[in-house]
């Protein structure tokens, strides 16, 4: 599909697909207008596999992350971080609930074998975990005509959010069992849907033919990030890291310090007891200037306050937008300025998501 390729996590991934699908153009904006407005798809095949099977598998894993697993049963997905005893995230991930005995988990790519690292260290006796990165294939697809894409293809859904169920595609029952979640990475209406390796080729190129219809994209990297980046949503190595905790990172609704116990529990309490040195805003440029990672935040008299985590053109907004850790006595409203190679771009500190969030 004359892909532009880049190596993201040590895997060879689209950046943009130029050409697009059918007779339709292609590129980062095209794909990015087509997820806000129709629906796109993205190859996300990259993304880590993980089973944890056995007697009390469902609390092993809650003892392990920042959210409640309590909280849902059989059938349903959660949000969580994976931290370490000092409260860095080793990675943020989806944790799937088959049974209280079979957990199943998605991590980021690039972390996928340290969390499965860490996992077997800490599991009782009892407890298997196994890295089954390449028995599963992610194909997102989102937008607001998702639904009516596997619709046509005979998977009629009613999937509340973070929701999940075993299906087949009728007709095609030889290419076996289909995990889809109504879940994603864009702030649209959307799944992903986890075929077997071997059978992901060609549900792909089943959907590429359906999209086609709605007058959807394939879609790559570039429109993961434009689309995740205007819903505020964090990248790990980005928002997230072993140094950047989810106190800093205002991630503390994804942190149940309610819990008994989870790892780094004890860190992470007395962080945000003290108060964090630095917490992420979302930036909002008042003028031309277009942010990127790495830039220098400053506040109106010229003092360093902080660093951008994430930046780029927002298609949707016709501006540029911004993720960036700063002091915590800068709030909504206020005005910094960020260092664009040297020349000071004004933004204003807004509250996040940029765009709306159609996901429920």
């Amino acid at each position: 599909m004359d892909a532009k390729l880049a190596d993201f996590g040590g895997w060879d991934m689209p950046i943009e697909y130029p050409k697009g699908v059918s007779n339709f153009s292609g590129g980062t904006l095209a794909e990015h207008f087509a997820v806000r407005n129709k629906v796109g798809i993205f190859d996300v095949s990259h993304l880590g596999k993980i089973s944890v099977k056995g007697p009390g598998a469902k609390d092993f894993v809650n003892s392990m992350v920042t959210n409640e697993l309590n909280r849902i049963d059989a059938g349903q997905a959660q949000y969580n971080l994976f931290c370490d005893d000092s409260g860095g995230v080793v990675d943020d991930l989806i944790v799937y609930e088959f049974s209280k005995d079979d957990i199943f988990i998605i991590p980021n790519a690039s972390n996928c074998s340290q969390v499965a690292s860490d996992l077997i260290a800490n599991a009782p006796s009892g407890i298997a975990v196994k890295n089954i990165h390449e028995e599963y294939a992610v194909l997102a697809v989102q937008g607001p005509d998702s639904t009516k894409v596997l619709a046509d293809l005979g998977i009629a859904l009613n999937l509340d959010y973070m929701s999940f169920t075993k299906t087949v595609l009728p007709g095609h029952e030889n290419l076996g069992e289909i995990i889809i979640c109504r879940t994603g990475y864009s702030g649209e209406l959307g799944y992903e849907l986890l075929p077997s390796w071997n059978s992901a080729v060609e549900v792909w190129k089943i959907l590429v033919a359906q999209i086609a219809k709605y007058d959807g994209r394939v879609c790559g990297l570039g429109a993961r990030d434009t689309l995740r980046t205007e819903m505020g949503y964090p990248l790990h190595g980005h928002e997230l890291s072993l140094e950047i905790t989810p106190v800093q990172a205002s991630a503390n609704w994804a942190v149940v310090f309610a819990k008994e116990s989870f790892r780094g529990k004890a860190a992470l309490e007395a962080e945000k007891a003290k108060g964090p040195t630095r917490v992420l805003r979302a930036l909002k440029s008042n003028d031309r200037g277009i942010p990127r990672a790495g830039m220098a935040v400053l506040d109106p008299s010229g003092k360093a306050i902080g660093e951008v985590t994430s930046g780029t053109f927002s298609p949707t907004l016709k501006v540029g937008i911004a993720l960036a850790l700063v002091k915590p006595e800068f709030k909504i409203g206020d005005v910094v300025q960020i260092d664009i190679r040297g020349r000071m771009s004004s933004a204003a500190i807004v509250k996040a998501p940029f765009v709306e969030s159609h996901v429920r």
